[in-house]
């Protein structure tokens, strides 16, 4: 299974705000119960879009700055960016089916 690669403070502009495709980053914490339970979901969803959607995650408590610059105040807290831009959230646990809905959304633009 695709894990999401982890990106901070130091490369979030490289590998999401520049990136050529869409990026769904999670935004998580390694105590957050709901956080555990998403993400065997996104890595499956990373299998299913690689090559066609990024996905990466950032910890929020060691990128506060990150997380407080797109107003994530629950996590999970799932963003797609297109274009440099968030594009689509959802906050909280959310099932598959969900996440592809949303996903797909962005594509099909």
């Amino acid at each position: 299974m695709a894990e999401p690669a982890t990106v901070d403070q130091s490369n979030f502009q490289e590998k999401v705000l520049k990136a050529k495709q869409p990026v769904l980053v999670d935004f998580w914490a390694p105590w957050c119960g709901p956080c555990r339970a998403v993400a065997p979901v996104v890595a499956e969803l990373a299998d299913e879009y690689e090559g066609k959607v990024s996905f990466t995650k950032v910890n929020v408590d060691e990128n506060p700055f990150l997380a407080s610059s797109y107003g994530v105040m629950s996590i999970p807290t799932l963003i797609i960016f297109n274009n440099g831009k968030p594009a689509k959230q959802v906050v909280g646990y959310r099932p598959k089916t969900e996440l592809k809905k949303l996903i797909d959304s962005v594509l099909v633009r």
